[in-house]
């Protein structure tokens, strides 16, 4: 044992830069003595030929085959080769054991540590018949919601057709997802070779109490050697139909525990995780930029539909766009692991510090027992001022000089008193000549205004953010208010430009709809002049929407 660790340290030490060039995975890590396991080498390195060493396999393994597999693929119009080498193993001994280094050429694949259990004892009955299942629970207790794993193994020692059938697995008191595909493998009972069919279920019971695993019926043909029944590819297949049932297991569901708060959502997990990811980094952000903030969510033992939402960024001053949740699955040996991922744009609009509050997320430690609580730390941005919104300062008051002795003063006064009746003057002509109609209208300069509206109902209905905007700043700027004038007296111009600018600064700009805006648009309300009365358009086009 010391001389195999030492051979594998010198092996590690002896690995070159180029280390990566030949990956090494196998389909499982855990496995009961007799099984076999699956090696798979990958090479994508074209200079290298040959097939990889597997002496170093000798002394702890018996390689059962040999696959070789080639493949050729197109990624961003460069083409890859890649090379696999399908490797089946049986350990020749229980306990933890190491697969060494393998090499190909002057490549290296990285050890794997396999843990293989003590054999089995072998049960009387139907393991003696060519066809049986075993079926089993990782635990016999859990608590309702958390994951259950049941594992089916239906062991053949006999060639089977492909026509073979098992049942599904329905249980009407809980949520039954299968964990990846089922697996195939060898495995030696009592010196005879059997083939193994594997399937994983995660089991999520919905209520307290005792429940009960119903057992599964697998139906197969077994093929028949003997000379006399020929395989015939049109005719009926030669061989006994076989029909075998799996045991029914019982399994205890316990309730939530009493000292589980009432007011979170119940998290039975094994695991859970908790992180945040920002782009860009906040560290000099500037008012009006778009910080997209994401929390990601891992739970070891629940599903993505069990994990709730994360709490909402709502900070004054900070607009907040969110984005759609990600969820995932992921099959693991201890089963499933849900991930659920928020992001959200946050926009400043002030420069100064804003304090983001804690994220918590309460849960239950199903391998402690334990009440468990994972939180991520409260945040404080410091938004810096824009300096391209920045005013200029007004310039500073100049005090006024001490009064000193000097000339008269009766001449600058009665030039001061000369030109204030002027500006009087001048000011009372105006205040007349603007109550007289005008002689003729102004040419007016730039696109009108029918032009522009035309130009915003082509952006909207094209469900086109960035050319809406431009074209509503441009008819903006030839109304007698403002885009927030308009917005501040009528409500759906208000919920429409939220919904642009929301499009604007986050991910779900391709599914923004102008249909909204364009509808705002046209039904704004005439805004009133000063005597309350509707200012007249004196314009020589007929109405745009006549009454």
């Amino acid at each position: 044992m010391i001389r195999l660790l030492c051979t594998l340290l010198l092996a590690l030490l002896a690995l070159p830069a180029n280390a990566q060039g030949l990956s090494a995975s196998v389909d499982r890590t855990r496995l009961s003595a007799g099984e076999s396991v699956e090696l798979t080498l990958e090479s994508s390195d074209v200079t290298q030929f040959g097939k990889p060493e597997l002496a170093p396999l000798d002394e702890l393994f018996e390689v059962l085959g040999t696959r070789q597999f080639n493949r050729l693929s197109t990624l961003d119009g460069e083409s890859r080769a890649t090379t696999r080498w399908v490797i089946t193993l049986q350990p020749k001994r229980s306990g933890y054991v190491v697969v060494p280094p393998l090499r190909l050429g002057e490549l290296h694949s990285q050890p794997i540590t396999l843990h293989v259990l003590e054999p089995e004892a072998a049960a009387p009955g139907n393991r003696m018949a060519p066809v049986f299942i075993d079926a089993s629970l990782d635990q016999e207790s859990v608590y309702v919601q958390a994951q259950s794993v049941l594992t089916l193994r239906i062991y053949h020692s006999v060639s089977l057709y492909d026509d073979s059938n098992l049942t599904p697995l329905e249980m009407p008191e809980a949520r039954v997802e299968a964990l990846g595909k089922p697996r195939t493998y060898e495995k030696d009972i009592n010196g005879i070779r059997h083939g193994v069919i594997e399937l994983r279920y995660a089991i999520f019971p919905q209520r307290s109490g005792e429940l009960t695993i119903p057992a599964q019926v697998f139906t197969a043909t077994l093929v028949d050697r003997s000379r006399n029944n020929q395989y015939q590819p049109f005719g009926p297949r030669p061989g006994k139909v076989t029909r075998v049932r799996s045991p029914q297991i019982p399994l205890r569901v316990k309730a939530k525990p009493a000292e589980y708060p009432s007011d979170a959502p119940w998290l039975p997990a094994r695991a859970l995780s908790l992180s945040e990811a920002w782009n860009p980094e906040p560290q000099g952000a500037k008012a009006g930029d778009s910080l997209t903030r994401s929390l990601m969510l891992k739970v070891e033992g629940l599903s993505s539909a069990q994990l709730p939402p994360l709490p909402a960024t709502s900070v004054e001053g900070l607009r907040r766009y969110p984005d759609q949740p990600q969820l995932g699955n992921q099959a693991s040996e201890q089963g499933l692991i849900g991930s659920r991922e928020e992001r959200e744009a946050l926009v400043p609009s002030r420069s100064g510090q804003f304090q983001l509050p804690a994220v918590e997320v309460v849960w239950w430690n199903t391998r402690e027992d334990r009440l468990e609580r994972s939180s991520l730390p409260a945040r404080t941005l410091k938004i810096a001022l824009d300096p391209s919104l920045e005013s200029e300062p007004l310039p500073a008051e100049v005090p006024a000089p001490l009064a000193e002795s000097g000339p008269a003063l009766w001449p600058w006064q009665l030039s001061s008193v000369l030109l204030s009746l002027t500006t009087l003057l001048g000011f009372g002509l105006w205040w007349h000549a603007r109550s007289q109609p005008a002689v003729q209208r102004a040419g007016q300069t730039g696109p009108s205004p029918r032009t522009l509206l035309d130009d915003l109902k082509r952006a909207c209905l094209a469900n086109d953010p960035h050319a809406s905007r431009h074209a509503l700043d441009a008819w903006a700027r030839q109304q007698p208010e403002t885009l927030a004038e308009m917005a501040a007296r009528f409500t759906p111009l208000s919920d429409a430009l939220d919904d642009l600018n929301g499009a604007l600064y986050s991910e779900a700009g391709q599914h923004w709809q102008g249909k909204e805006l364009w509808q705002a648009i046209g039904h704004l309300p005439i805004a009133l002049g000063d005597g309350g009365q509707a200012a007249t358009d004196t314009s020589p086009l007929p109405p745009l929407y006549p009454r």
